[in-house]
């Protein structure tokens, strides 16, 4: 009996988008052709023929899948081979025969491109003249982004009359040497040479180009300096070993060449609706989620850029390393419920029953709360929510006549200083340190104990309860008690040659073991210190003990800690940013970034944080302004711009969103919707995020977190309530607390503007947030023009005067068309006019 000759198949990141864009039909065949090959390479049917030697190791064949269909293959070892691309039609063997296949000699990946296709969308430049003599002082090299452009029609015409006015090319300031030491793929560079204006080199992105190759392109076309390409792109892509170009067998087996390692991977990778981030990570990401680590870990990364993708894999990694067993070993937490939701389901997603099964996937209040409860001594009474726990803070103000502390302040003192340092006595408190948080003189300080007392007390009384800041604070002392029996157990176990200590406890000798051997946070930036501590305590200190990811660009949530402090130290290596955005468009992110330029953050720990080399390689429309008298006309504006887009273009309801500054606007926009003429489904997203159900989703920029949406409204941004003005009260009695709340305010519009993936639409009434740019009050549309009457009037989801790209066509009104595309002389937020103040 003859068997099969099993081949390892591999897809690269290119092959696997060229599927991407196929057809059902053509995807089965694909996939079918992938599983026949896999079990036996000697099949004749197959119809494998030899195109030609690569060089070195490899080997290039083209495949007939199924009719018109045909893929091209690496072989560069025996019985393995890598799927480079898929081409369909008449011409598909010519397409495929014509690739340029290279290894790229920066990140070592297999790469190629179709050079003649390319070309096709580059006019060809005519040969410049000399240019005659000119002073001694030569010219300042310019910028890609500050070179002229001129219409691609216009560029031969131009040449006959005026030579001196021919186009120059966008990368003439880079040599070829420097570019492809940055990472650009050497076949590219005659094509690259003949790209003129904006829209040529768009025509050439919109190829099937490899990712290094676009990055780099797109970067140094906004405006990046080399220097910070090599050190935002190209760094993080380069490989680990000096890179053979002729090693074909080593480049496909690098990460970067291949979206999976695993067989049924790749085969998933062929059906329908296959996430891809289940498959390829970047190469910097591939390498944070598997490396090892001589202690804790930390990732930071803007929105949008791959960090819970980073924590998922780092999770699965870790448990591919565990011993056999039926246990939980490693913890996945983040800050509530429906994110930790999320998280068990995208993990499922990623490793099925198999890996869930061994990972404990929990919010971390509750399990602080199953950690208090299932400790004998402690006695838990109902947590209050945060609206009961402001309540009684002004009760209990009101009761004891002290007037000079708001709820919001005594309520950050109890959790961020009394509980986050363990101040159990009014002595301890009084030295405690307050960095940040203004002065309080030691009056003042024996005054906010006496509330927290009294505040206290109210809880312990009948009926018992308690705060979610309680729970964590008590969960972190029982998990260190825990933790400090367990390392005296050890201790005195090895003193005694190893004996088997279960007798000197009563309960199990689990009891004796640390919960985890290994910890993953996301949103890290939103836990509390007394989460920090209990999560600490929850595994011992040593190599991959916590590995977290989060962004203080995003902390909502005031609880800002010092990670070194609570014993996670991630010095040197083991603190890494990602800076590729992988959800939002270039110029969404352009517009959001001005929410927070200017403003200093922290790292999570005592170091300083930054956007630098923030960036995306996704293209779009530009945010769009609309301003209304009143509120109940930009509820009505956002109505009609809602069914619009639904009713002309498509758009299904569960793929917006609206974004409003508190509860009651929540609700009162949700009856606006409802009621004629607009009958649009809505639904608030609640505790648990919002329900699977084809309605627009409704709810405060708090709920936004975590969350993504094809087109976010931000409704009721308005001076007065982003921030809200009640603020106004510190910025001369408490400049620091000012400084914090401004902080705050910005870090929650900006969450909520970069969940938009192609669509932002900001409104407001009355005056506009000082946070947005200064052109938005000048460049919006005005509210009432969308509403005829009492119905709605027809409205453009395209700017008006804008092509598919967002370009703008002359002699359209500024205000239709604003920043369709960002400018590109400068990296800095200001160029995108989204700047900080007045």
């Amino acid at each position: 009996m003859s068997h099969g000759v099993r081949t390892q198949v591999a897809v690269t990141p290119q092959a696997n988008e060229d599927i991407r864009r196929l057809d059902a039909a053509t995807k089965n065949a694909v996939g079918d052709f992938v599983r026949r090959l896999r079990a036996d390479r000697s099949n004749r049917a197959l119809r494998l023929t030899l195109l030609r030697e690569a060089g070195g190791n490899g080997r290039l064949f083209l495949a007939a899948l199924d009719g018109s269909r045909m893929g091209l293959l690496l072989e560069t070892e025996e019985n393995r081979f890598s799927l480079l691309a898929v081409r369909v039609g008449p011409s598909a063997r010519e397409e495929l025969a014509r690739l340029t296949v290279e290894i790229n000699t920066v990140s070592g990946g297999v790469e190629l491109v179709d050079q003649s296709e390319v070309s096709a969308n580059v006019v060809a430049m005519p040969v410049r003249p000399e240019p005659g003599p000119e002073p001694a002082t030569a010219p300042e090299k310019p910028s890609a982004a500050e070179t002229p452009t001129v219409p691609s029609d216009t560029g031969a015409a131009a040449s006959a009359t005026a030579p001196a006015t021919l186009p120059v090319p966008l990368f003439a300031p880079y040599e070829d040497e420097e570019l492809v030491g940055l990472g650009v793929i050497a076949s590219l560079l005659p094509a690259l040479r003949r790209i003129t204006d904006s829209r040529q080199l768009d025509a050439v992105l919109g190829h099937n180009l490899p990712g290094l190759t676009r990055e780099v392109l797109l970067a140094l076309h906004d405006g990046m300096e080399p220097s910070e390409v090599r050190r935002f792109i190209t760094a993080p892509w380069r490989a680990d070993e000096e890179v053979d170009p002729r090693d074909w067998a080593r480049a496909a087996r690098r990460p970067v060449s291949q979206v999976s390692t695993e067989d049924a991977a790749v085969l998933d990778a062929l059906g329908d609706g296959f996430d891809a981030w289940r498959l390829f990570l970047h190469p910097e990401q591939h390498r944070l989620a598997t490396a090892s680590f001589k202690g804790s870990a930390k990732v930071t990364g803007g929105p949008g850029t791959g960090k819970t993708v980073v924590a998922l894999h780092r999770v699965r990694h870790l448990v591919a390393r565990l011993p056999p067993g039926q246990t939980r070993p490693v913890l996945l937490t983040t800050y509530n419920t429906n994110l930790a939701a999320d998280l068990k389901e995208r993990l499922h997603q990623l490793g099925g029953d198999a890996l869930v099964r061994r990972v404990d996937v929990k919010s971390v209040d509750q399990l602080a709360r199953d950690v208090v409860e299932q400790h004998p001594s402690s006695v838990l009474g109902t947590p209050l929510g945060d609206e009961e726990a402001m309540a009684l803070w002004h009760r209990v103000c009101t009761e004891a006549g002290v007037f000079d502390f708001d709820a919001d302040f005594l309520d950050s003192e109890f959790k961020h200083v009394i509980l986050a340092q363990g101040c159990g006595t009014e002595r301890l408190y009084l030295r405690a340190e307050r960095r940040g948080r203004g002065v309080l003189q030691r009056a003042g300080r024996r005054q906010v104990w006496e509330l927290v007392a009294k505040y206290r007390a109210i809880l312990d009384g009948p009926p018992r309860r308690t705060t979610y800041a309680l729970i964590a604070n008590e969960a972190a002392r029982i998990e260190e008690r825990r933790m400090a029996k367990a390392a005296e157990q050890a201790r005195y176990k090895e003193e005694h040659g190893g004996l088997d200590l279960i007798h000197r406890e009563a309960g199990s000798g689990m009891w004796l073991k640390p919960r985890y051997r290994h910890v993953v946070v996301d949103e890290a930036q939103d836990l509390s210190a007394s989460h920090w501590r209990m999560l600490r305590a929850m595994v011992v200190p040593g190599p991959n003990d916590i590995f977290l990811v989060g962004d203080a660009h995003q902390r909502i949530y005031a609880h800002q800690v010092v990670l070194g402090r609570l014993g996670i130290s991630t010095p040197g290596r083991a603190s890494r940013r990602l800076t590729l955005n992988y959800r939002t468009t270039r110029e969404i992110l352009s517009s959001a970034h001005g929410l927070v330029h200017g403003e200093s953050f922290d790292d999570l720990d005592d170091g300083a944080d930054t956007l630098d080399g923030y960036r995306s390689v996704l293209t779009g429309l530009a945010p769009q302004y609309w301003r209304a008298p009143d509120w109940e006309t930009e509820m009505r504006a956002v109505a009609t711009l809602l069914k619009e887009r639904h009713e002309r273009y498509g758009t299904p309801y569960s793929a917006m969103a609206v974004s409003v500054t508190d509860k009651a606007a929540v609700t009162q926009l949700a009856y606006t919707l409802a009621c004629e003429p607009f009958l649009i489904p809505a639904s608030e997203i609640g505790r648990e995020g919002p329900r699977d159900t084809d309605t627009v989703r409704i709810g405060t920029m708090h709920r936004f977190k975590g969350l993504e949406f094809q087109r976010v409204f931000l409704a009721g941004v308005s001076e007065g309530l982003v921030p809200h003005q009640r603020i106004e009260a510190f910025r001369l009695s408490n400049p620091d607390r000012y400084r914090q709340e401004e902080q705050r305010a910005r870090s929650l519009l900006f969450v909520a503007a970069t969940r938009a993936r192609d669509e932002l639409i900001v409104s407001w009434h009355g005056r506009s947030s000082r946070y947005l740019p200064r052109h938005a009050d000048r460049d919006a549309g005005l509210a009432t023009s969308l509403l005829a009457g009492d119905g709605p009037r027809r409205v453009r989801t395209q700017p008006e005067g804008c092509d598919v790209s967002g370009t703008r066509v002359p002699g359209t009104p500024s205000w239709l068309t604003a920043r369709a595309r960002p400018s590109a002389s400068s990296g800095s937020a200001c160029a995108s006019g989204w700047c900080a103040g007045r």
